[in-house]
């Protein structure tokens, strides 16, 4: 029995020099003084001695026990310093070595263009509201103005996620969400997403986004439309900038017309910007019809209103010189990085 002791010391000692990893040295641990291991046998194999017997070789057992614990934590020790240096010296830094460039992104022409907009409503008093995407067909046409036989509501030009349910096609359902929820004086603006069964080309898209304006007071005339509108382009496209009124029909506007300004490339000369008129459209507005008004319970005897509605893709796109509505979409920073 000490013979065997002697070889199991002597043994593990030699393989834990040779250890080259933690894990061998715990494959060494186990082999030896693990339950199955060669001196955990000779200690189970003490029943058949004399009690002398199992004193002594117990206390032998437990001197050897002792040293290959000892010679363990030294090999542990020894083999996690070395895995230290070696990680160190793998993820050495060299300070001279010149430093990763880091690309800052820049704002989506869409979002400055958003921002540009938003701007010249704030400055003149108007308040920031939104609305969901998804909206009932009672907010977009019914509460509009939009009969049931409108065009607008055919499945061809509309995304209907059920009878009752769609995706909002313009942002005019936030001037129904705000007549239910506020009382006049109203003076707020809604830039947001829409959606139109249109087949993407230069100049459509099936996602766009739209800058909705609504004001109700008493008072409220034609006259203050133009004058917003008139000012909102001189701050947007220049002082030099003309508006030109034009007569249209929107269901939810009475009287309505879509608005012109003198184009800002060449001035109102003529360019292929403007196809030769001199004039860009930019934008439909007029007074907010009585039908809507009343939807938000507003007494049409005492205010009136005015609504807009502009398209923000159509204004970065000639604002920045954008030909195809496209770019604005597929999310190449080439294209994008030109507009830091």
């Amino acid at each position: 029995m000490r013979e065997k002791l002697r070889n199991i010391l002597d043994e593990s000692k030699k393989q834990l020099e040779k250890a080259s990893s933690l894990q061998e040295a715990e494959d060494i641990r186990i082999k030896v003084l693990g339950k199955k291991g060669s001196l955990t046998e000779i200690l189970r194999s003490m029943g058949s001695l004399t009690p002398d017997e199992r004193k002594e070789l117990g206390q032998a057992a437990n001197k050897v026990r002792a040293d290959i614990e000892k010679l363990l934590a030294q090999t542990v020790s020894s083999l996690k310093e070395k895995a230290k240096e070696a990680k160190f010296m793998a993820e050495t830094i060299d300070v001279t070595e010149p430093g990763k460039k880091h690309v800052l992104g820049t704002k989506h022409p869409i979002t400055i263009t958003i921002e540009e907009i938003s701007k010249v409503f704030k400055s003149m008093g108007f308040s920031l509201t939104e609305g969901p995407e998804v909206e009932t067909v009672f907010n977009n046409f019914d509460a509009l103005n939009a009969g049931p036989y409108h065009p607008a509501r055919d499945w061809t030009d509309t995304f209907y996620i059920n009878d009752q349910v769609l995706l909002r096609t313009q942002t005019s359902p936030v001037q129904v969400r705000t007549l239910m929820s506020q009382k006049p004086p109203i003076r707020v603006f809604a830039p947001g997403r829409c959606f139109r069964c249109d087949t993407p080309d230069a100049t459509h898209s099936p996602m766009f986004h739209q800058v909705e304006g609504l004001v109700v007071d008493e008072g409220i005339t034609m006259a203050d439309l133009k004058g917003v509108l008139d000012s909102f382009a001189k701050q947007m496209f220049g002082p030099e900038t003309r508006t030109k009124f034009r007569p249209h029909h929107f269901p939810f506007t009475e009287p309505s017309a879509e608005m012109d300004v003198s184009c800002f490339k060449c001035g109102g000369k003529g360019c292929r910007v403007c196809k030769g008129s001199g004039w860009i459209e930019i934008l439909g507005c007029g007074m907010v019809h009585p039908n809507v008004l009343k939807v938000g319970g507003v007494d049409t005897e005492k205010y009136t209103g005015f609504a807009f509605g502009m398209g923000v893709e159509r204004i970065a796109m000639l604002k920045y010189g954008i030909d195809d509505i496209r770019l604005l979409y597929e999310n190449d920073m080439r294209f994008i990085e030109q507009f830091k």
